[in-house]
């Protein structure tokens, strides 16, 4: 299998931009899988991994860089649930990161692709839209308890950078620093943000500085934003923790958690990402509703874009 690069991420990012992939679950359902479930897309980790291999080759096709783990709503809670005991869910959670260099491999062999392990929100455990909420009436010690469990188990995979993503508070964010510290990979710490203020109404400038000192932390910024919002919050990122930024905005559709449907109209649009770039952005992407076509016009414009 093809080996972890070599480069420290860090050191890649100083050296220019990196290109995310996009949504997996819409890549998954346009191949026509079925994601009516409370994991979501994590069910296909047991169930029929070969789909989210080829859903990650789809993108290292496109021109990702970088792969996103299937493992954002894979819990050992979660797995708890469908009778899954805690071996099982941690072969589970290591081979969503084998998965992605997997399809790296066979899809660019000898080419640098980094795998970030997904660490999603509390919130995504519930699978009640609570992480566009925040705000779970737990500590930030109940949300570390939570979270630490499997982060150790996706490092032991080996990933090339934890995915902090989808993060509604601040709470959550100084919970998850707090688990990952001392696990030996580096992290990015990605809100969900609307407007300037995180899901559960903490100015972004404040939730961005809780990363600035923190060596572990290669990246800040926002996911699963509208595309409108993800410019202002990569100025307010690059400005509040002095790290390079990280975006991937969902299509601009508005996720309704009861109809679980998506409503309203895409609103990404590629060209934006010169305008990210120029403010600090250096991992950069799409999220829900995001397709490989939507990532290759990315990187095509990405790779006109002159060096830091």
């Amino acid at each position: 299998m093809t080996p972890a690069p070599t480069t420290p991420l860090a050191d890649a990012l100083e050296r220019g931009p990196l290109v995310l992939d996009g949504g997996l679950s819409n890549q998954l359902a346009a191949q026509g899988c079925d994601l009516s479930d409370a994991l979501w897309s994590a069910r296909l980790l047991a169930d029929d991994p070969g789909q989210i291999e080829q859903a990650h080759a789809a993108y290292v096709r496109a021109g990702a860089q970088v792969l996103i783990t299937s493992s954002y709503q894979a819990t050992f809670e979660g797995f708890a649930r469908r009778g899954l005991g805690r071996a099982e869910a941690a072969a589970l959670l290591r081979r969503s990161v084998e998965l992605a260099r997997g399809a790296a491999e066979r899809a660019a062999p000898g080419k640098e692709i980094r795998v970030a392990a997904s660490v999603g929100p509390y919130g995504a455990f519930l699978a009640d839209g609570s992480e566009y909420r925040g705000r779970y009436g737990l500590s930030v010690a109940e949300l570390e308890r939570f979270h630490r469990p499997r982060i150790e188990t996706l490092v032991e995979a080996a990933p090339d950078v934890l995915a902090l993503e989808t993060v509604p508070d601040v709470d959550e964010a100084e919970a998850l620093l707090r688990a990952v510290e001392g696990c030996g990979v580096p992290v990015w710490l990605s809100y969900s943000a609307e407007g300037e203020c995180t899901r559960a109404g903490q100015p972004l400038c404040e939730a961005f500085a809780l990363a600035a000192g923190n060596d572990q932390v290669v990246a800040v910024g926002v996911n699963c934003c509208t595309p409108a919002d993800a410019g202002p919050a990569v100025r307010l990122a690059a400005e509040a923790a002095r790290k390079p930024v990280v975006v991937y905005p969902n299509s601009g559709e508005q996720w309704d958690a009861a109809a679980r449907s998506w409503t309203g109209r895409p609103a990404f649009a590629p060209g934006r990402v010169t305008e990210w770039y120029e403010a600090g952005a250096r991992l950069i992407g799409g999220c829900c509703r995001v397709g490989p076509a939507g990532i290759a016009s990315l990187a095509r414009t990405l790779s006109r874009s002159p060096a830091p």
